[in-house]
């Protein structure tokens, strides 16, 4: 039987502190960010604090977890969103006319957040039951994989969170080996069929479109908020306005600025300077995912840490996009800087199973 010390060091093992430690500073970071966004509540900060160490504890928990677990859990998962998916589709509530939650019980859930770790855990194992014989109709079958929840949640309608599951799902048939011409293919008949999809649009997204094209056709509605998050950007300058004097958000010009625009709020406060020394702890993050993603010991292991690593770039990519108004308002928050509980729980558990799947053993290919 494991002394308390031998426990500790056995668990201490499959922690990866170079990463824990840039995720720590991360969240450090989050917290004067919060507190400046959210006109200085003390308890608001608390609870984002709450968060983050909830988080922390769930990523080392994860961490400790066999890859087996993970291969057993996958389908069962999978299955699990989809249903749930189909739930709020038939049952879910209503709010600002999307149709996103859905009552269990005691507690009101959000699927769709569910489906951006049990998508690429899906097709991670997909493919590692496969990858000796691989053909066209396996990536056939795992691309209808991903259109089932991909759609659905953009019925909800939730183009945002569509676009980040179908990205996670994506990224894992890349690094399958998706053949680049099929590849390149898909890519043209994807720009082929922008017009057909743009009468696909709800009229709402369709105007983000157009609001992203020329904010000052509707200054006062759809423009506003990439209009204020600019204003924020570029007032900040090099060096900012200096913590707790940004006026955009303290004046409630800026919307969402604890949530979706709080990077517009850290570029006011910080300037270009503090931006950048954001970008290299994200950027540093993401390099040591994709390291430890490249020395994970199996198959399953890689595509699935590969493909968190990216989808956590893709949301950092979307957020800043969106806020610098180089890309549509989706509702993106920006990774672990963000208020928000749930979103902040499912990063932080990604990471945790990045960190496992580098430490344990490999796996058969049953």
């Amino acid at each position: 039987m494991l002394t308390n010390k031998h426990f500790w060091r056995k668990f201490a093992t499959h922690i990866d502190y170079p990463l824990l430690f840039m995720l720590f500073m991360l969240l450090l970071l989050s917290l004067f960010v919060q507190y400046s966004a959210s006109n200085e509540s003390v308890n608001h900060v608390l609870m984002h604090a709450g968060f983050g160490l909830l988080a922390l504890l769930l990523m080392a928990l994860v961490a400790n977890i066999p890859t087996q677990y993970w291969v057993t859990l996958a389908v069962p998962l999978y299955v699990t969103g989809i249903l749930l998916l189909l739930g709020v589709a038939m049952a879910g509530d209503v709010v600002n006319g999307s149709r996103r939650w859905l009552h269990l019980v005691f507690f009101r859930i959000q699927p769709s957040e569910i489906l951006k770790l049990a998508m690429p855990l899906m097709l991670a194992w997909f493919f590692h039951t496969r990858h000796a014989t691989l053909t066209l109709r396996d990536y056939s079958i795992a691309a209808l994989l991903l259109l089932t929840p991909t759609l659905l949640v953009a019925h909800q309608p939730d183009l945002g969170t569509a676009l980040l599951i179908a990205a996670s799902g994506f990224y894992v048939i890349v690094l399958a080996g998706l053949p680049w011409r099929i590849l390149a293919g898909l890519s043209l008949l994807a720009t082929a069929s922008l017009p057909l999809l743009w009468h696909v649009l709800h009229d709402y997204q369709k105007n983000r479109i157009l609001t992203l094209l020329d904010p000052s056709r509707d200054p006062l509605g759809a423009g506003y908020h990439i209009i204020q998050s600019s204003i924020a950007l570029g007032s900040g300058g090099l060096l900012g306005k200096g913590w707790l004097h940004g006026t955009q958000s303290h004046l409630d010009f800026l919307p969402e600025h604890t949530t979706d625009f709080v990077f517009a709020v850290f570029g006011e406060e910080f300037g270009l300077l503090g931006n950048f020394l954001l970008l290299s702890l994200y950027l540093g993050i993401i390099l040591r995912g994709l390291r430890l993603s490249a020395r994970a010991p199996d198959l399953f292991g890689r595509l699935l840490s590969g493909s968190i690593v990216l989808s956590f770039f893709t949301y950092v990519f979307v957020n800043m996009g969106m806020v610098s108004g180089i890309l549509p308002v989706v509702g993106v928050p920006l990774p672990l800087i963000s208020y928000g509980g749930s979103a902040m729980l499912i990063v932080m558990l990604g990471f945790g199973l990045i960190m496992g799947l580098d430490t344990h053993q490999k796996l058969n290919k049953s």
